[in-house]
């Protein structure tokens, strides 16, 4: 088969690592790719939102599959362009998107069908937003309905925050993605993703894992796309991997086909474990980053015969095989991020770093420039380490750490610290 994947971040080296040893791959192309999808496809500088060269490329390459990894074009319907001309891709459709694109549609999903999530309400106006939020405590949390770059989330600590965070959506502050706010009750607990796939019928489970959202080590700092994570969690035990597919995928998958939304694609699914037991957080559509690259490292299956199953209706017939070992990756970004950032800076030791046993590393903002690799992007690399334990893998992952030489690199050095203490 002829595959287009679709992205340029670490999601999709991890996704075209994987689909590389696919025994069903003729030819593997990326749009557009960063320097170390380049080593194993054929990249392509055609953006991911650019959906008319991406539809004529796909027809002039005669490619029999399209893998579309990111939210953007998922939402933006590039399924459906694929699709209408009789190119098979990975979905969902725009209708089934919805499920990222809108977060007040997947509250009322949840309100109408049982699904456990936080008390909440929607508003299109600030003023009732607000008196809203001051009657649910402290912190709340305020959300815009659409996408917004991983960003659209805020959580209000006093009265006076939630209203300036209300005010800011509604503002623009977020874009379009905040023509409607979503403002909800803070839940206290731990917070895991777990992944399944769905042919639009049928669904069966990937695996669980668990990232780190905060810059910094302990927790600290803001919010970005993620620093690490690593899999299996042990936040999610078998007996709650089942409970999210009964209680949260199943439930949502048949809703979905309820409303003439058929779901057919990744389903990706943040959860709160709380004292009162699991609890939704949100819904993607698509692989979770930096979660990709834990998940498909343990993979033992191949890739591509899934996700042409998962497109075709046929995920009955499927079993998927893990590794019982795990697996850790470490975010290195350039320092700045998620604020401002420099590009340009060159990163050396990649070689040295990938020979230890057991790591792999994927690239998420890189580019070559003359030969030299730089970093171009605020998360620039995954280092990612898989091992008999999470203590080991977490060990040889910071030993590859040590090893590249990116003086304008940053990282957390204690991704997986929740894993270990329990071990």
């Amino acid at each position: 088969m002829n595959v287009l994947l679709i992205g340029s971040g670490g999601r999709e080296h991890a996704l075209a690592w994987a689909l590389s040893a696919s025994p069903l791959l003729t030819k593997l192309h990326c749009a557009p790719g960063n320097a170390g999808i380049a080593e194993i496809a054929e990249c392509v500088p055609i953006a991911a939102m650019d959906f008319d060269r991406l539809v004529a490329f796909a027809q002039e390459k005669r490619i029999d599959f399209v893998v579309i990894a990111p939210d953007n074009p998922l939402v933006g319907g590039l399924w459906d362009r694929f699709e209408s001309v009789g190119i098979r891709a990975t979905g969902p459709s725009m209708a089934g998107a919805i499920l990222e694109g809108s977060k007040g549609f997947i509250k009322d999903l949840c309100n109408e069908v049982g699904i456990p999530t936080a008390a909440y309400r929607r508003f299109r106006e600030a003023a009732p937003a607000k008196a809203f939020a001051d009657t649910l405590g402290l912190p709340v949390v305020i959300k815009a309905d659409g996408l917004a770059l991983g960003k659209g989330v805020i959580i209000a600590e006093t009265k006076a925050d939630a209203a300036k965070a209300i005010d800011f959506m509604f503002e623009g502050g977020f874009g379009e993605s905040g023509h409607e706010v979503v403002v909800e009750e803070f839940m206290e607990g731990e917070e895991a993703s777990f992944f399944a796939l769905s042919d639009g019928e049928h669904v069966i489970p990937l695996a669980g894992a668990q990232d780190h959202k905060r810059a910094f080590d302990g927790d600290k700092g803001p919010n970005t796309g993620g620093m690490g994570a690593y899999s299996p969690a042990p936040v999610l035990p078998p007996a709650l991997e089942q409970e999210a597919m009964e209680k949260f995928i199943r439930p949502t998958v048949a809703a979905m086909a309820a409303r003439g939304r058929r779901y057919q694609g990744v389903l990706y699914l943040g959860l709160m474990i709380t004292k009162d037991g699991p609890k939704l957080v949100e819904y993607n559509c698509r692989f979770g980053d930096p979660e990709c690259q834990v998940l498909m490292t343990r993979l033992k299956s191949d890739l591509l015969t899934a996700l042409v199953a998962m497109r075709d209706g046929q995920l009955a017939h499927l079993d998927l095989r893990w590794s019982t070992d795990a697996a850790l990756t470490v975010v290195m970004a350039t320092k700045g991020y998620p604020g401002d950032y420099s590009k340009g800076s060159e990163i050396r030791g990649l070689d040295a770093a990938s020979a230890i046993e057991g790591v792999q590393i994927f690239h998420a903002g890189t580019a070559r420039n003359d030969g030299k690799l730089i970093a171009n992007g605020g998360r620039v690399l995954n280092v990612t380490a898989v091992a008999p334990t999470i203590a080991e893998a977490q060990r040889r992952a910071y030993r590859a750490v040590d090893l590249i030489d990116w003086p304008e690199g940053f990282c957390r050095h204690d991704i997986g610290w929740r894993a270990v203490g329990r071990s």
